[in-house]
Order: structure tokens, then sequence, then C-alpha cells
């Protein structure tokens, strides 16, 4: 139930986002999810991808700054409400997100991407309210 995200340091220069996505692209991992935090100097790239552990060694080999963080993701349908009743389940357990992103489908619902401060609480707060999550060998079949 536990999914582990690719960071990567990017410095904001032209072309940096485009030269990951090309490295990822030619050691056949797929990217699933992708999020982007910046500032006016750096961003961190946060991507959820099919093979973590080859895309930090390849991204490493290519001299970027790279690290993995446990997620958690929580599957809903997509319509209006839904996100509302996620964030009021981790909310009624005292669950501290740090950060998220999510996508969605149109027929296949929506998947949102999870930072807890606490990966391991916020499962089984989510099981117990039996939210469906998606696990890492779903997620990395492609």
């Amino acid at each position: 139930m536990i999914i582990r995200q690719v960071s990567v340091f990017l410095e904001n220069k032209s072309g940096r986002l485009n030269e990951v996505t090309k490295i990822l692209a030619d050691a056949e991992i797929n990217l699933s999810a992708f999020t982007i935090a910046d500032t006016s100097d750096f961003g961190i790239l946060r991507m959820i991808v099919s093979d973590p552990d080859k895309a930090c060694s390849v991204l490493k080999e290519n001299e970027f700054s790279v690290k993995t963080t446990d997620v958690v993701l929580a599957k809903t349908p997509n319509k209006p409400g839904s996100l509302s009743k996620l964030l009021d389940i981790l909310q009624q357990e005292e669950v501290f997100i740090e950060y998220m992103y999510a996508f969605s489908m149109q027929d296949e619902g929506a998947v949102t991407v999870i930072r807890p401060t606490r990966v391991e609480r916020c499962v089984e707060m989510l099981q117990k309210h039996k939210t469906e999550l998606i696990r890492a060998d779903e997620l990395y079949q492609f």
C-alpha cells in the first residue's frame, strides 16, 4: 500500500525537465504522475514511476540529486465532493499531510498522491474507512 516516489532536485534552467524525461524514456521507465514545486532558483520534481530503483540509478548516473519518499495513493470517484470526503477522513483521524497532488481520468476515477508525516498511520486510517488504495504491484505494471 506504500508507494515509493522519486524526487529530483532541478536547477531552474531550460531543458532540465526534458533531460530527466529523456533519461527515463531511454531506460524504459514509465512516468505515471508528477508534480513540480519550484522557487526562482530550483525545483523539486516528484514522480511516480514504474521502477523507482532503476530511475534513481539512471538519474544519479547522469548527476542528478535524487531521493525516494514513501507516499500513499488513494483512488476515489471522479466526481464533486470525493476529495473533500477523503480529506475529511484524514482530518478526522488526525493524519497530517505534508503535500499532495492528483490526477484523474473521466471514467476511471481520480488518484490522489498523499505524502503524510506518518505513512503507515495514513494507510491504516484509510483502510479503516474502506478507501481504495493502489498497491505498488498494481501501479508498476505497464
